[in-house]
């Protein structure tokens, strides 16, 4: 990418996007296109052709999506399958009749099937059932992917996709309704602190694995993979270690300072026992995350403050 290249980052206000966006701005990109949701509805394919047709990106990340947690996929099945898959249609498909140099569509790791072995490597995905409590989100972010090798194989687009684990960072979602796990427990914790709640009830047994990885380092990886990356097969991107939800908990509750007890709520689900990453692919093409655990959480903590 030149450095006057006109880049569109689709969801340059949430979470990924805005890394994404903050990342390209830091090596020097000076053309970057945004856009709100009130300024060009992305599931509206006539706003989404008008953008593209105004602005003429050469470059696109895909990073707009509908997310959330365990509780909102399971109260929202149909808007998480059927907008992801109008965003990500109207995108893929005016980039392309738009002749789009290079796209980067980003997935997640819950495209995996539930039982897959550890860690989690490309060649699983579609070998076994999803976990139920995400297969909405999952088997939208599937299509994604197979889309972009659907034109890549069709129509020589040179349309890329990259898999990140859990991530988290400024801009984080941190509803109790629809938040992920980390941002969830950073609320939870410092909300208990601040009422001196005696306890802080979480979801599950705590036995579950999970890796997660600071926007920041996947914004780079992001930037890193539109330079240096042109296949079919996507690539994963994670931090390459994970620990169980009982030890992120309670690191998250040392970070905030709450000097109460952890309770675990047995009633509910625990979603997919473990999702590690095996990342092997892009760390041999010469990328690696910077940002340990306890130091991207002390500064979510401080960016959750600053907002509240």
């Amino acid at each position: 990418m030149k450095q006057d290249a006109p880049i569109y980052v689709a969801g340059h206000r949430g979470l990924v996007g805005s890394a994404i966006w903050r990342e390209l701005e830091r090596q020097g990109f000076a053309r970057l296109i945004g856009r709100t949701r009130r300024e060009a509805d992305l599931l509206d394919a006539a706003a989404v052709k008008k953008l593209f047709a105004e602005e003429k990106p050469e470059y696109v990340f895909v990073a707009a999506a509908k997310v959330g947690g365990i509780l909102a996929n399971d109260q929202q099945p149909a808007e998480f399958l059927l907008e992801n898959l109008r965003i990500q249609n109207n995108l893929l498909e005016t980039a392309r009749l738009s002749g789009v140099k290079k796209l980067l569509f980003l997935g997640s790791s819950c495209i995996y099937p539930k039982m897959a072995p550890q860690p989690l490597r490309e060649e699983y995905l579609l070998t076994g059932p999803l976990e139920p409590t995400n297969e909405w989100y999952a088997v939208a972010k599937i299509a994604g992917l197979k889309l972009c090798q659907a034109f890549r194989r069709q129509y020589g687009c040179d349309f890329i996709s990259a898999m990140p684990t859990n991530l988290y960072g400024p801009n984080d979602n941190y509803d109790p309704q629809s938040s992920h796990v980390l941002p969830a427990l950073i609320r939870k914790f410092h909300e208990a602190k601040i009422s001196g709640a005696p306890s802080v009830t979480c979801w599950g047994t705590g036995a579950p694995r999970r890796e997660f990885l600071h926007s920041d380092d996947l914004a780079a990886a992001c930037v890193f993979l539109m330079q240096h990356y042109s296949q079919e097969q996507f690539i994963n991107v994670g931090s390459g270690s994970d620990r169980t939800i009982r030890e992120l908990a309670e690191l998250v509750q040392r970070i905030v300072g709450f000097q109460g007890g952890i309770a675990w709520d047995t009633s509910k689900p625990d979603g997919t026992p473990r999702k590690w990453m095996d990342s092997s692919r892009i760390f041999a093409l010469g990328w690696k995350p910077k940002v340990d655990l306890e130091t991207g959480i002390a500064r979510a903590y401080r960016d959750f403050l600053a907002a509240s």
